[in-house]
């Protein structure tokens, strides 16, 4: 676990050309051949370095199987649940945000590793946001102009790291100002009209 908080804080510090599997070595009190026979390559100790900050620990539960997810999930008042998930969606930004940006700005400069990195978790946070989208419509209130396909990518966008970088780096919202602005905003964005 030291080992991947470590790298965490050093590729949202310095970027992930930058920082070396030694440098994290040394930052976590290890070995770099410690850290190659426990984790493995560069590319592998990034993954398991975003895994582990987007969870907030290293337990093997799935984030869709943690209590506050399933919580979540059993509301049955949709712009309850759409407030919730933003709530969920402000700790998980908190915690892999300035990662996240750090390797969006590498994977802008056509860093391979993180081109695919960005390419992968894109895609998750879309398949997580698509079971979003349709536990709203299994509540009957999408929006009936709204394909689910729409929906999601609209949710996808307000969930974004970058709209929480831009609002609470850039124009110093805090957390519960963010939260609750993105919550309204995807209400207002995916539910029907009552």
């Amino acid at each position: 676990m030291a080992i991947l908080r470590n790298a965490a804080a050093l590729f949202a510090a310095d970027g992930y050309g930058p920082t070396t599997v030694g440098a994290v070595a040394e930052r976590a009190g290890v070995s770099a051949q410690t850290v190659y026979n426990s984790i493995g390559s560069k590319r592998e100790l990034l993954k398991a370095a975003y895994d582990v900050t987007l969870a907030g620990d290293d337990e093997p539960i799935p984030l869709a199987e943690r209590p506050e997810v399933k919580a979540m999930y059993a509301m049955t008042d949709a712009a309850e649940f759409l407030r919730s998930y933003a709530r969920l969606g402000r700790q998980v930004a908190e915690r892999i945000g300035p990662l996240v940006l750090q390797l969006a700005a590498g994977a802008a400069l056509g860093e391979p590793d993180l081109v695919e990195h960005q390419r992968t978790t894109d895609q998750q946070r879309l398949i997580g946001t698509g079971m979003v989208v349709a536990k709203v419509d299994a509540l009957g209130a999408l929006a009936p102009s709204l394909t689910v396909e729409v929906a999601r990518d609209r949710i996808w966008t307000l969930n974004s790291i970058e709209v929480w970088g831009l609002l609470t780096r850039n124009r110093g919202w805090s957390g519960d100002e963010y939260a609750d602005w993105i919550g309204d905003a995807m209400c207002a964005a995916i539910l029907a009209r009552r």
